[in-house]
Parts: structure tokens; C-alpha cells; sequence
């Protein structure tokens, strides 16, 4: 992992440097990781699930009405209406789980085995330290999304953001309740490496390369890991879908917060006979579609490595005949790094930009002959987070769904995986490990299921050694 020596905290609006990273050493890590530890029986007690709900519903409203949280936000990414929804998102999700994890973490109901006699209870069990590894593009929501159901769940919970954007930690430590056991660290990969050590169980949410060296350091300390990896999300578009309404959503889910988002639309199939016009409609709408240095809702590049990331896809489109209808740069505007709406045509799958997570805004359109076709395209990936089908009847748009490997689909839409929390998913490929972070299963990756097996026959068991005399 890439040492922070020298990192330093930058402004994607101007691109100066701000300050020194700031990482917590490792001594005060595990004094930091044991003081939660000293925290978790009493938060973890089997009654004390309405509390936490309480206190989690409490700690809700206070990040919903904090504007320092906000302005650190802001700060943080260059963009304002994204950061307003995120700390609206996560509020949400905290008095979410508040309302249904009790009911999620009753015990279920004693129920009679196979073999007579006896019967079956249970109960779960929560991981006394949780770790959470978040990345920089929503730095907030991604990381709480995981440690608030761990929350919930009985668990303390050890944060350690991305080097990038670490400014919000301080704003949101401020509105931590006491009783909350719940830490934010500043650091970088080492930093993050030594959390993996020193916690029950890690959800990382990042890039491929990262998540395979946490699962690597998680097995190491034989604790579980939970991936929440890459994307390289298709859109398909058929032939008698509403164009107009596939265009719009297409751009949304490509281009919201410049498209660095793990669910973005990166790839678009259209069949060949509403190419043309789909191509048209989208190129328009993404042209008039302006950065907010110029009044619109296109944020910068929040991580200045991901501009190169964009550039070298660009660049690999254009030198293998790809045409450019829209954007196709990356643009120096007050110091900060651009990437306006980019709409390409002509590609290929031997281009970078249709095989290869570009997290910029940045949409590539193939006209294919028809749904076989396109969903053969759309499932040759290493990757497999979430989809997106444009159809002339939804009945139509399901039957295309279930065929992609993908962990969600998203209907006649786009991206709604970032904006519905009940579907419950599960990556393909590369995108990732481990059970559902989104629905009611999601509070289970934090549990460990115990089982009571109860004789109540009395009798000898016949599975006993004979008796003797």
C-alpha cells in the first residue's frame, strides 16, 4: 500500500494544497480501537436495541441539520448539490436503521428439529469491533452506509476515511453522542492496513486493486471482509423504449457527481434502429449540460490521480477511431480538474473506456443488432455491480434483466441502486465480496448466528453408545 509520507490535503476546486495529511499513529490507533472495545459490551446488550435506536435516531437529525458537516463536504469535493443529497442520504439511513433494527435483531421463533425431541432457538451475536475502510467520493454516506447498520447491530465501529477528502471527520466527531461507539481516524493505506489488524470484521469500499490487498491483510487476521468494489455499468437501450426518458436517465446515472460514483452508467448498448436518434438526444442534452464553475450541476475531479485515469481512456478511445460528440478532455478551470459531459460513438471493446472503470463522465454508445447482442456485451466484464434496461414494456426490460450479471438492474432508470436502500444485492466479478449492503441483510454481515439445540425427550438418545449389562 502506498505510504502517506508527504501526502497532503488538496482543493479539487483551485487544486492547491491545504494542509499535511494528518494520519493517527499506530499507538493511538489501538488505543483508539481498544477504548471502543471498552465501549461495546454495555452498547451491545441484548435489551438495549431500542436505545441504540434512540441514539442512532438522535445522531440522524443532528447530521441532517449540521451546516459545518456541509461546508466540510463541500470542501472536501468541489460540489455543492451532491453534498447537500449525500448528508440528506445519510441522515436518512441513520433514522432508517434506527426504526428497523430492532425488529430485525429479535431472536427468531423456537422451532421443532427433525429428530423428535428436539427443538431449535437462537440468537445473533455482534462482532464487538467493526472496521470500515471508505473511499472519497462520498465520503460521508460511504462511511457511514456500513458503520450504521454495524451500529445497529450491537458492534463498535473504527472509520478510516480516504486520504483525499478527510476534512468532514472533525465536523462529524462533533455530532457523535457520547454513548456511540463510533471513531473516525485521518490516514492513508497504512493506516488502513493496520485497522484490517485490529478489528473483527472490515467492509472496504474502493477500488479492485485496494480491495484485494484488504482481503489479503483480513485473511491474514482471519477476520471476515466484506468488498464493495468496482463498476462497469451498461446501460441497454431497445428498440420502442421512451428515448427521450432513456436519454435523460442515461445522462444522470453517467454524469452525477462527474460520474465518480461505483454505480455510474459507463457503457451504453442501443439498438440499431433508435441508435441514431438516442445518440442525438443524448449528445444534445449532455452538451448543454455545464460544469458548476459555470453555474451547472457538473462537479471537478474530487482525486487528481482519477484525472489521469479519464485522460488515458480518452485518449486510447480517440487513437483507436473512436468520435467524440461531446467533452473529451480534461479542462483546468480556477487551478481545479474538469471533465465536461463526454459522449463518444464508434467504440469498441478493445478500448479502455468500455472495459475498464473510467469514473469520470464520461459515455461511450455501441449500436447493437438487438437484446442478444447487447446483453452479450453488456455481461463481456470482469466487473458486475449494477445495470441498467430501457424497454418498450417492463415485461420486456425484466426478461433482458435477468440475464445480466449484474447484483442490481435498474428498470426503464438509472443508478437507482444510489437512491433505493431496499433491494437487496449481491456483486458479480470483480465488483466485489460478501453479503448484501443494501435491505434488511444488510445489518446481518455484523451478526453471528448462534443456535440453541434443546432435548426436552428425556429418554436416552439412540444415537448414544449402547449401555452395558
Amino acid at each position: 500500500m502506498t505510504p502517506s509520507t508527504g501526502h497532503v490535503v488538496r482543493n479539487p476546486l483551485t487544486g492547491r494544497p491545504e494542509r499535511p495529511l494528518a494520519p493517527v499513529g499506530p499507538d493511538r490507533l489501538a488505543e483508539i480501537a481498544a477504548g471502543l472495545r471498552a465501549m461495546a459490551p454495555a452498547w451491545r446488550a441484548p435489551d438495549r436495541a431500542a436505545d441504540r435506536g434512540e441514539v442512532l435516531a438522535a445522531f440522524g437529525r443532528a447530521l441532517a441539520a449540521d451546516d459545518e458537516l456541509l461546508a466540510a463536504l463541500v470542501a472536501d469535493t468541489g460540489r455543492e448539490a451532491e453534498s447537500r443529497l449525500e448528508r440528506q442520504l445519510t441522515a436518512g439511513l441513520a433514522e432508517r436503521w434506527a426504526r428497523q433494527a430492532p425488529a430485525l435483531l429479535a431472536p427468531p421463533p423456537e422451532r421443532p428439529a427433525a429428530l423428535p425431541g428436539i427443538a431449535v432457538g437462537g440468537d445473533a451475536v455482534p462482532y464487538e469491533l467493526a472496521g470500515v475502510i471508505s473511499p472519497w467520493n462520498f465520503p460521508l454516506l460511504l462511511a457511514l452506509i456500513d458503520a450504521v447498520p454495524a451500529l445497529a447491530a450491537g458492534c463498535a465501529v473504527l472509520v478510516k476515511p480516504s486520504e483525499v477528502t478527510p476534512r468532514f471527520i472533525e465536523p462529524l466527531m462533533r455530532l457523535v453522542p457520547a454513548e456511540l461507539p463510533l471513531r473516525l481516524v485521518e490516514g492513508a493505506a497504512e493506516t488502513g492496513e493496520r485497522l484490517v489488524g485490529l478489528v473483527d470484521t472490515v467492509v472496504f469500499t474502493g477500488s479492485v486493486p485496494t480491495g484485494r490487498r484488504v482481503a489479503e491483510a483480513a485473511a491474514r487476521a482471519f477476520v471476515p471482509a466484506h468488498l464493495e468494489l468496482g463498476g462497469k455499468d451498461p446501460a441497454i437501450v431497445l428498440a420502442g423504449a421512451d428515448l427521450e426518458r432513456a436519454a435523460e436517465a442515461v445522462l444522470w446515472g453517467g454524469t452525477a457527481n462527474a460520474g465518480q460514483s461505483c454505480q455510474s452508467v459507463e457503457r451504453v448498448y442501443v439498438e440499431r434502429g433508435a441508435y441514431d436518434t438516442f445518440l442525438g438526444l443524448l449528445a444534445d442534452k449532455a452538451a448543454r449540460t455545464r460544469l458548476t464553475c459555470e453555474g451547472g450541476p457538473i462537479g471537478p475531479i474530487i482525486d487528481p490521480a482519477q484525472a489521469g485515469v479519464i485522460a488515458a481512456h480518452l485518449a486510447d478511445a480517440a487513437a483507436k477511431g473512436a468520435l467524440t460528440h461531446t467533452g473529451g478532455a480534461i479542462e483546468r478551470h480556477g487551478g481545479g480538474l474538469w471533465c465536461r459531459p463526454t459522449v463518444l460513438s464508434r467504440v469498441r471493446h478493445d478500448m479502455l473506456v468500455m472495459t475498464e472503470e473510467t469514473f469520470g463522465p464520461v459515455l461511450p454508445v455501441m449500436a447493437v443488432s438487438g437484446a442478444e447482442e447487447a446483453v452479450e456485451l453488456a455481461n463481456d466484464s470482469a466487473y458486475g455491480l449494477s445495470a441498467a434496461v430501457f424497454a418498450a414494456t417492463e415485461k420486456a426490460a425484466l426478461a433482458v434483466a435477468a440475464r445480466l450479471n449484474a447484483g442490481a438492474v435498474s428498470v426503464n432508470d438509472a443508478a437507482l441502486t444510489a437512491l433505493v436502500h431496499e433491494g437487496e444485492k449481491n456483486s458479480f466479478g470483480l465488483s466485489g465480496l460478501g453479503g448484501s449492503r443494501m435491505g434488511a441483510a444488510s445489518i446481518g454481515r455484523f451478526l453471528r448466528r448462534r443456535a440453541y439445540l434443546i432435548n426436552r425427550s428425556g429418554a436416552a438418545d439412540p444415537w448414544w453408545h449402547p449401555r452395558e449389562g
